[in-house]
């Protein structure tokens, strides 16, 4: 060991929820959301207030569509067990493993109970890539040289290409449409805010329920994998069970929020279109467009001609 840590081993290791590109995501919209909010005090009356409520919910919509794609938590499964930590060694540790699947790949978490055992530092938290601009086999075989523990190995070995599960290519095609539906339904977010800065809001209402239906379509794509034979992840009498993870329910939130939105846009138009102005701040357009003129100016030259 180098100061407790192997030599020729990477220290960074990418967290399985978190990553930088979840953070730039979130940061670039929480810079719009702050800019919005210098800007809202120059807003009157109630209208501040609707301003307010629309532009933060359309972020918080826009910031989920993009930042899932980036999460690892979309399926989730958590086993304690007592197993051998090392090939070739007899010794038996007392850990936590976890396991979390994202559109993009897999993590795989080790964490003993307590840290330190067998004279080691027992906190391994490591990425295997899936996406088609990466491969899988390849991080796995680098796995291989550096080392790492058995359990996260084993773990990971499910999932290769060669492996007699079989579910490598179910996950990463189901992960590979999951991730370009959600881009859809991003780039349906944004048209639905152009058509909402303008006078025809029951388009953006409809376009709404579009982001929606691909919201919708992105999880039922990702839920496919669950209707295939996984193989069983075993560690000696316990087995590591995986459920839907935080990334996969709170784009089933949003989605339905999105509907609800639609739906409540698109029945104001047709049963309260003024309440729908007013609410979008648009009703002072309506009494411009009906504004009778009160004098009218006609040139004596045309009056003499009779025309």
């Amino acid at each position: 060991l180098f100061d407790g840590i192997y030599p020729f081993y990477l220290p960074q290791r990418k967290a399985f929820i978190f990553d930088v590109s979840t953070i730039i995501v979130i940061v670039v919209f929480l810079t719009f959301a702050c800019s919005f909010l210098l800007i809202i005090p120059g807003i009157r009356g109630r209208a501040r207030l609707y301003w307010t409520f629309r532009v933060l919910l359309s972020l918080i919509v826009g910031v989920v569509i993009v930042a899932v794609q980036f999460t690892g938590d979309w399926e989730t499964g958590w086993v304690k067990a007592n197993t051998s930590y090392k090939s070739f060694s007899h010794a038996l540790v007392n850990v936590d493993i976890g396991l979390h699947v994202g559109l993009a790949g897999v993590n795989v978490t080790l964490m003993g109970n307590p840290v330190n055992q067998v004279n080691e530092t027992i906190n391994y938290n490591e990425h295997f890539a899936w996406s088609f601009n990466a491969d899988y086999d390849h991080s796995y075989g680098e796995g291989l040289e550096k080392g790492l523990p058995s359990p996260i190995l084993y773990v990971a070995e499910k999932f290769t290409t060669q492996s007699p599960c079989g579910v490598h290519r179910q996950y990463r095609i189901s992960g590979h449409y999951a991730s370009a539906t959600l881009w859809v339904a991003f780039c349906t977010w944004l048209i639905s805010n152009m058509l909402f800065s303008m006078p025809v809001l029951v388009y953006g209402g409809y376009m709404l329920l579009v982001t929606g239906a691909f919201m919708i379509f992105s999880l039922l794509s990702f839920s496919t994998v669950r209707n295939s034979l996984m193989c069983p992840i075993q560690f000696g009498t316990t087995i590591l069970r995986t459920g839907y993870g935080g990334s996969f329910w709170l784009t089933l939130v949003i989605g339905l929020l999105c509907f609800v939105a639609g739906i409540t846009v698109v029945a104001l138009h047709y049963f309260n279109l003024k309440l729908l102005k007013t609410f979008f701040d648009l009703h002072k357009d309506k009494a411009e467009e009906y504004q009778e003129m009160t004098e009218v100016y006609v040139n004596p030259h045309f009056v003499d001609k009779g025309l």
